[in-house]
């Protein structure tokens, strides 16, 4: 039960394989009742809550729910949502806070919990570290909270899909239609599943919709975001100009082109950011992005005027820099897209849209608008391992990277590091020479399989 923030929390939440410590409902019950009152400090506010479709997501929102209840916080259930939408209706209804049950892109038998602020942003890594160093003193066994009339209610929010349909909508141009694009998506069998439909059709779309009958295991299952090449298969298959591919708690997107050639954020931060530019409307003239995103974005919104910001991995962090700096657009290459005058957190059909905006307004077909920036070679590994040993105790592998970084200084880079939310370690190599790439990546793999923590 005794486990410091930095592990309790990754860099999205709390994440491991459901009905496994820390995702017990144990834990989950605890979580809510310690989330509600840091969230809540004292005031008599409600929490929204949802969860994706994965199977285990039902036993740990219950748990998460006697916890708030425990705790004399009132619930808004709002059953299966995509997780931007947990953001947006606790801003939207002026709730303390919001939680969500999901793993995200994660295969079904991981889950996690997020949460939220009332401003409908992640809550702050200080705030996590308050939960997390609570967690310890929770009184198990015996527990003891408000009695009588002062315990929790809870209480559906009926029309919880179509406010959030309806932020969605908001956010579309006035007199612009979708019905001359015909346009692929794949739902992930995600939280997305029943929204698509309904939201394309009220902007004139009939989108060939795949992968949108989620039975509990198959979230993520060969398809959504993690497996772009099915994306491409499903746009040669409806001839489709665009296709969008969210992930199975819809806060990813990634799309591809009538040529079924794949776009990943970097390419669609790429497409925004020029479009913001063009129009006056990006903020500060900055964009911010990851340490992860391809150095050729930085070279070509350089020479368009427009400065980058790099943060550490994780879309928290990047909503941070942006409102720390005033910034109003920002994402990761892995597709989360943060567009901060519309939605608090990154919002996979809203970026969506936003890239059929620009479509549809300009003319110009995708694959013609993702030719403004030519990508930088990058080798990317991302290896099981059996522990998560510190950079610092592995000497060889230091070595080894600060050689690889010398012989790429100005021209590249190396980065090392582990997921926040997987028992994964990922390593990044970038440059413009392929083959000087591919040596260092054997040589770094060499020496991390040296230390015997990668799983072969």
């Amino acid at each position: 039960m005794r486990q410091p923030a930095e592990q309790l929390f990754g860099t999205d939440g709390i994440r491991g394989t459901a009905n496994r410590h820390p995702l017990t409902p144990t834990v989950a019950v605890a979580v809510g009742a310690i989330a509600a009152s840091a969230l809540t400090r004292g005031e008599k506010r409600k929490i929204v809550v949802g969860r994706d479709p994965r199977i285990s997501s039902e036993l740990l929102e219950s748990a998460l729910v006697a916890g708030i209840l425990s705790a004399g916080v009132d619930v808004v259930r709002l059953g299966v949502l995509p997780t931007p939408a947990v953001g947006e209706l606790a801003r939207q209804i002026g709730a303390a806070g919001g939680l969500m049950v999901s793993a995200s892109h994660n295969p079904f038998p991981d889950n996690g919990i997020k949460l939220f602020g009332p401003d409908g942003a992640k809550i702050s890594e200080e705030t996590e570290e308050d939960i997390a160093s609570r967690l310890p003193a929770y009184p198990w066994l015996s527990s003891e909270g408000p009695t009588g009339a002062l315990v929790g209610r809870l209480q559906p929010l009926a029309q919880a899909r179509e406010l959030y349909l309806d932020a969605l909508r908001r956010q579309w141009p006035k007199g612009i239609d979708l019905s001359r694009l015909r346009i692929a998506v794949d739902a992930a069998n995600g939280a997305v599943s029943d929204l698509v439909g309904p939201l394309f059709a009220s902007l004139g779309a009939e989108p060939f919709i795949f992968s949108a009958h989620p039975n509990g295991i198959n979230i993520n299952l060969d398809c959504g975001s993690m497996h772009p090449e099915r994306l491409a298969e499903l746009v040669r298959l409806a001839n489709a100009d665009v296709g969008l591919s969210l992930d199975g708690d819809g806060d990813r997107l990634l799309c591809c082109d009538h040529r079924a050639e794949v776009l990943d954020g970097d390419d669609l931060l790429a497409i925004l950011t020029l479009d913001y530019h063009h129009r006056d409307v990006l903020a500060g003239q900055t964009v911010a992005v990851t340490v992860m995103s391809n150095l050729g974005l930085d070279r070509m919104l350089k020479q368009a005027g427009v400065r980058v910001l790099r943060t550490p991995v994780g879309d928290r962090h990047v909503a941070a820099a942006m409102r720390a700096h005033g910034l109003n657009l920002g994402g990761e290459q892995s597709g989360h897209l943060l567009l901060l005058d519309q939605a608090a957190s990154a919002d996979g059909l809203r970026a969506g849209l936003e890239i059929l905006r620009i479509v549809s307004t300009t003319g110009i077909p995708l694959a013609e608008l993702r030719r403004c920036w030519r990508k930088y070679p990058q080798r990317q590994l991302n290896l099981a391992v059996r522990e998560k040993k510190p950079l610092e105790e592995m000497p060889k592998v230091k070595e080894t990277v600060a050689e690889a970084e010398r012989v790429l200084e100005g021209e590249g880079r190396v980065l090392l590091r582990y997921s926040g939310t997987e028992p994964k370690i990922r390593l990044l190599i970038e440059g413009p020479d392929p083959g000087v790439l591919e040596q260092w990546e054997e040589r770094l793999l060499a020496a991390l399989r040296n230390e015997e923590i990668v799983v072969s």
